[in-house]
């Protein structure tokens, strides 16, 4: 499949042979939306639909033959999917420190399992200071647990470092979807219970729950605009899901990526896990087709922006590799889809933005979608423009390329064990280095399974060098310190 169509595909085969509760609600947004004649003039809400280790690539709407998304696959026709999005750090704790204050992860999260820095503000201060109610429920992982200290399931974030949420319901990390405990509150409020079902059914739940109590002050004029934040563990492994979901896929039917190694045990493991990362993502799409139907029976859904997005992807077996923390595509490269509150806004959108977005943009974004504009101390980009079709400020040029990193690797097994910087470019190109020499460098355009490493090709010095002189651009903007190589 070339570029074109990797990026631009149709909706996947499995989209239309498993039918789904969430099916008829896609099929029903595929129709004209409404008119804005009686909408009410009021500040949008936002809500963010976080999944952990969803890869872009998994999507129907990206032409992947496994992926049954029918919600999200409408979501991207009628919002502003952004197809070039990446992780900038391909990693839990530092995607989740990055994307919730627009700081680069050098000077905020640098590695697995660091905290939030003491007294460092999140996207939820402006939201306030313009009137918002924020909350937050879910996978949180930046409080600061380390593996020595037990479980993290049940561990308690210190309230103090909870990121400023007028609500949070949340926990640590956990890897055990079955058993999940979350906690809130503090002193004699304070609460830890275990949720009854599989963790994204019930997380939905208390979204939902959530949306309906900001609904109910709305119509008694009490209420206020809101800023939600849904984040869940799957599909990071283990892969499993509620059975109806699991059903569906068998290891033997999975179609694998062209560049997974074929004939071993790496293509014994790639299908054994996708079975159940692809029924893992089946469920998501299943509970964002439950929020939608929510926002829409709250009469919510045209003055509410949804984000669906990950904080990285998993590599599967493609080049050998599993997990994340590579800058390969499969584990660098994230869905971004704005959409909801269309009808507000006059004129065509742009539906699938080649813009180079990145964790650090997502928070200015998600301010600008509400016309608050971002604190001094965030670093990222606003990209709204290509959701509400304003003006670009034309004093702040659209950035040509993305800052990629791997600041403090984990250490763990299949993943990069050493510290690299990068850079992915709005035309396609795709730089890594390690300390001191240059590791990958890809034509995406003509190469989107990064078959054909071009890094040490004599034929490619020009380019070579102008991309590494962008990249020493980069880590002297950001004041990072990393030193690369000199051609």
């Amino acid at each position: 499949m070339n570029r074109r169509n990797f990026l631009h595909g149709s909706f996947s085969a499995a989209s239309a042979a498993f039918p789904s509760a969430g099916a008829p609600l896609a099929l029903q947004a595929l129709q004209a939306p409404p008119t804005t004649t009686d909408l009410p003039e009021e500040r949008p809400n936002v809500i963010w639909l976080f999944a952990d280790q969803h890869r872009a690539q998994a999507l129907g709407c990206m032409g992947d033959p496994n992926a049954y998304t029918p919600t999200i696959d409408t979501c991207s026709v009628f919002g502003s999917h952004f197809v070039n999005a990446v992780a900038g750090f391909p990693l839990c704790c530092p995607y989740r420190g990055s994307v919730l204050t627009s700081r680069y992860p050098h000077k905020c999260v640098p590695g697995h399992e660091y905290p939030l820095p003491d007294g460092q503000p999140t996207i939820a201060e402006p939201f306030k200071a313009a009137g918002y109610h924020t909350a937050y429920f879910g996978k949180w992982h930046l409080g600061g647990w380390h593996e020595r200290d037990g479980r993290a399931g049940k561990f308690i974030t210190d309230p103090r470092k909870r990121g400023g949420f007028d609500t949070w319901i949340g926990y640590e990390n956990n890897n055990s979807q079955w058993d999940c405990w979350v906690h809130g509150g503090e002193g004699k409020d304070a609460f830890q219970y275990r949720l009854p079902g599989y963790e994204t059914d019930e997380l939905t739940n208390l979204l939902i729950r959530y949306i309906k109590e900001r609904a109910e002050e709305r119509k008694s004029g009490e209420g206020r605009p809101f800023f939600a934040i849904l984040s869940v563990q799957p599909p990071h492994d283990p892969y499993v899901a509620p059975e109806e979901f699991m059903e569906r896929y068998t290891p033997g039917r999975i179609e694998l990526r062209p560049n997974v190694p074929r004939g071993g045990h790496i293509e014994e493991v790639a299908r054994r896990e996708l079975a159940g990362y692809y029924a893992m993502i089946a469920n998501w799409d299943h509970n964002i087709a439950r929020v939608k139907r929510a926002l829409e029976e709250m009469n919510l859904a045209f003055n509410t922006h949804l984000v669906i997005m990950s904080d990285h992807g998993d590599m599967h077996g493609s080049h050998g590799e599993f997990r994340k923390t590579s800058p390969w595509e499969e584990s660098l490269r994230v869905p971004f889809i704005l959409t909801g509150a269309q009808p507000r806004y006059e004129g065509a959108l742009n539906n699938r933005p080649i813009a180079p977005l990145s964790c650090v943009d997502v928070a200015p974004t998600s301010l600008g979608l509400c016309g608050i504009e971002k604190p001094n101390w965030m670093e990222g980009y606003d990209y709204s423009a290509y959701r509400l079709q304003s003006r670009q400020d034309a004093r702040k040029p659209e950035p040509d390329s993305a800052y990629v990193q791997c600041v403090v690797p984990t250490g763990h097994a299949n993943s990069i064990n050493k510290p690299w910087r990068g850079l992915v470019t709005k035309d396609g190109w795709k730089l890594v280095c390690f300390q001191g020499v240059v590791w990958q460098m890809y034509n995406l355009n003509e190469d989107p399974y990064e078959l054909s490493n071009l890094a040490h090709n004599n034929g490619y010095t020009a380019i070579r060098k102008k991309l590494l002189a962008r990249l020493a651009q980069w880590v002297g903007d950001t004041a990072d310190r990393f030193e690369l190589p000199e051609n």
